[in-house]
Order: C-alpha cells, then sequence, then structure tokens
C-alpha cells in the first residue's frame, strides 16, 4: 500500500528526474528531508554518505530538522509537499506518518517499523562476528555480552555473538538490561545489577558491549567493582565514536560499522524511487570496516608464554613476508610442539593465523583505501597480486575487486 500511495504521489506532481527533463523546461532541485539525529558518530556517518551520493551525483535541496532518536513524528511531515526522505525509522508512530504522507520514504534503521519501504542497514550479524573474531583472537576464551533487550539491534547482535560462542563451544554469558528512567534510583539499581554481574564473570573474560555508549558505561561499572580492562575483563563496544572511546577509560576498542557506504546506498535507492524505477523493499545489509583497537582490549589472554609470543610476532610482522621458519626463529621451540600448542589454544596452525593476519590487512586496505591491487600485495606480504587474487578468492569467496565494490560472497 505504502508504494502504491507513493506511486500516485509522484504521478501527481510535475516532478520528473532532471536528467529526463528537456532544455526548455526550468530545472528544479527535488527536495529531500532527513530524519537523522546529528547527535552521533552513527548517524553522522549516514549523512556524510548521503552527502557522498550527492557530490556524485544529483545535489538535492535537503531538509535535516532537529530530531531525536526515538521522538514523536515531526507534525509537519504529513502536509509536506517534499520529494523524498531518508529516516531512521525507530517507532510505528514515525512509521505510520510516512506512510500516510505518500512521500518515497527510504529507512536507515533496523527496527524494521516500516517493511514496505526499502532498508539499507548495518549487518548485524557480521558486526558480532567481528567482536568476536577479536576477542578469540586474542585468546580469550570465556566470553560475555553486554546489550539493550529494547533495541532490536542489540538482540541480534546478542543472538549472533552467542551463537559464535556455542559454535566455537566457549562459555558466553549474557546481561541485558539499561535503567527504565532518568531517575537516580534506577541508575544505581542497574549499575549495582551489572556489577555483580560483571564480578562473577570467569576471568579473563572478552566482553562485547552492543555499542560504544553502552561499552563506556561498562567501563565505569568495572572501575567501581574493581575489574581490570583489559587484564580481567576485555571490553569492545560498536560504532567507533572517536570522541567517545578516546575519553572512555581506558580508550575504548571498537567495531567500525560502515555508514557512510550505508548511507550513499540509501541515497541511491530513494533516487531511484524519486525516478519512479522499482525498489526491492528487502533490507540491504552492509559489513562493518573492521575494528579500531585501543586499550581496552590491547592485551593476548594466552597462558602459554611461547604462543603468545609467537602471536605477537605474527601480529607484528605478518605483512613483512614472514613464514613458519622465521616464527620459529623468533620463538626457539619445535615445529610440532608449537603448531600442537597452537591448534590446542587457538584452534589453528601457525601458518594458518599468518595467512589470517595478511587477510586482514588486506580487507582494511581494499575498503579503506584506493590502492592498487598490486601494492596492496606488497604491504600485505603477497609475492604478487595474483598470488594475493587466488588467497583471497580462496578464503573470502570472491575477487578482491569485487570485495571492494561491495559484492562480497
Amino acid at each position: 500500500m505504502f508504494f502504491e500511495i507513493a506511486q500516485t504521489w509522484r504521478e501527481s506532481k510535475d516532478d520528473r528526474n532532471p536528467r529526463d527533463v528537456p532544455p526548455t523546461m526550468p530545472f528544479r532541485r527535488r527536495s529531500v528531508a532527513l530524519l537523522i539525529e546529528t547527535s552521533n558518530s552513527y548517524a553522522r556517518g549516514l549523512l556524510a554518505g548521503i552527502n557522498a551520493w550527492q557530490q556524485e551525483h544529483e545535489a538535492w535541496s535537503t531538509y535535516l530538522p532537529e530530531q531525536e532518536r526515538g521522538a514523536l513524528p515531526p507534525e509537519w511531515i504529513e502536509r509536506w509537499g517534499g520529494d523524498g526522505i531518508v529516516a531512521r525509522v525507530e517507532s510505528p508512530a514515525v512509521a505510520e506518518a510516512l506512510a500516510r504522507s505518500g512521500t518515497p520514504v527510504v529507512d536507515v534503521s533496523s527496527g524494521r517499523h516500516l517493511p514496505e519501504a526499502p532498508c539499507v542497514e548495518t549487518d548485524n550479524p557480521a558486526i558480532a562476528r567481528a567482536a568476536f573474531e577479536h576477542l578469540t583472537d586474542r585468546g580469550f576464551a570465556s566470553l560475555a555480552f553486554c546489550g539493550v533487550s529494547r533495541f532490536r539491534w542489540s538482540a541480534e547482535r546478542r543472538d549472533a555473538f552467542a551463537a559464535l560462542a556455542a559454535e566455537a563451544e566457549l562459555p558466553c554469558a549474557l546481561y541485558d538490561g539499561a535503567p527504565d528512567g532518568d531517575s537516580e534510583r534506577s541508575w544505581s539499581q542497574e549499575r549495582e545489577r551489572l556489577g555483580a554481574w560483571l564480578t562473577a564473570l570467569p576471568k579473563p573474560v572478552g566482553v562485547m558491549a552492543c555499542y560504544d555508549i553502552q561499552a563506556q558505561w561498562l567501563l565505569d561499572v568495572c572501575r567501581e567493582v574493581g575489574v581490570s580492562v583489559p587484564e580481567e575483563a576485555a571490553v569492545i563496544g560498536v560504532d567507533d565514536d572517536w570522541l567517545l572511546c578516546e575519553l572512555a577509560t581506558p580508550p575504548l576498542s571498537s567495531v567500525i560499522p560502515d555508514t557512510r557506504r550505508t548511507g550513499y546506498e540509501a541515497a541511491s535507492r530513494l533516487d531511484d524511487l524519486m525516478s519512479g524505477r522499482r525498489v526491492d523493499p528487502a533490507p540491504v545489509f552492509m559489513q562493518p570496516v573492521g575494528v579500531a583497537t585501543r586499550q581496552s582490549t590491547d592485551v593476548l589472554a594466552i597462558a602459554d608464554r611461547d604462543v603468545a609470543a609467537a602471536v605477537q610476532f605474527i601480529r607484528q610482522r605478518a605483512s613483512s613476508g614472514i613464514n613458519v621458519a622465521d616464527v620459529l626463529r623468533a620463538v626457539p621451540v619445535s615445529r610440532r610442539s608449537l603448531e600442537d600448542r597452537f591448534r590446542a589454544i587457538l584452534g589453528r596452525t601457525p601458518h594458518e593465523e599468518i595467512a589470517r593476519v595478511r587477510l586482514n590487512r588486506v580487507r582494511r586496505l581494499l575498503r579503506e583505501t584506493e590502492l592498487p591491487i598490486g601494492e596492496i600485495a606488497a604491504r600485505a606480504g603477497y609475492r604478487s597480486a595474483a598470488y594475493l587474487s587466488a588467497a583471497f578468492r580462496k578464503s573470502v569467496g570472491c575477487s578482491p575487486r569485487d570485495y571492494r565494490h561491495g559484492d562480497k560472497g
């Protein structure tokens, strides 16, 4: 019904794509509202992506009202005469107002309150996997997740994180909660409850928080109850809100969502809608860029000193083209002994660890730079671009070029 209303609304306006307008007709910029808050780095990343699309394609006349996350729908929505809206649809009330307006909408929230509209959102299972691998790569055999149950995206991250832990046969404690209001009593009770949970966790433990705000709160409570970070509890958040992460004590590691690409893809789909082209309403999920490592997880929870030293050597030198023989010269134990101990602790061999670290560097360079494949191969320790491409396709399921352009296997 939503798209039938939107189509009728579009046909009732003399609003054609500027590329289809004859030269004799006056040009009118499309008017687009952005119902996206600006108070956090995730939302600002979305806005940056929308702006990037405009810079490359068509400049809109954009309206960015002051809008709090989860706020009631603005009164102007239903009488607004604009051409399209990109919105974080966080409540049924906002969804209903947008549907009644008949304006083309693209949703950038995982709430899915407006299932008829195209949606571009973060891949929450991929976010959870990035945090899981970050913690397990550091040797943590005990895990925990700290979330906020009222957020759908938090529940999705929690469930994916717990599933990965179960698959790896690792214990994983779960905590879902937040104060019900702003009262001091509510905050005090919740901090006491979280402190008791933290104290009871087996140590050392790797903890994923559903987002940076929850992670910062978790770090505060760790300090209150005497749990040292990262030695007893390594904490990782999500969003890489740089200022918040750097102000945390200690500075907070965080999964980096690809917000810029999310905003860019949302703008592209809105352009299709406003031009009368059909857009699949199925959600499009954007994978994270990687992890920003800071002091809150800067530790190796590996009791075996030889394995810990070998892992540290590999992570520092993998991109220089080292092999297992180089590792054995740095850690003087027999190859069989080191391989057996690697498998027992990390579930992989030293050779596989070198390959994994190199591939992770390749992923980062593909997503964060425009370097040619040959240069990336050299920086990541591969003999040639062809060798890198073959190894990448075998591990990831697609070519480096396809991965860079978002067509991941």
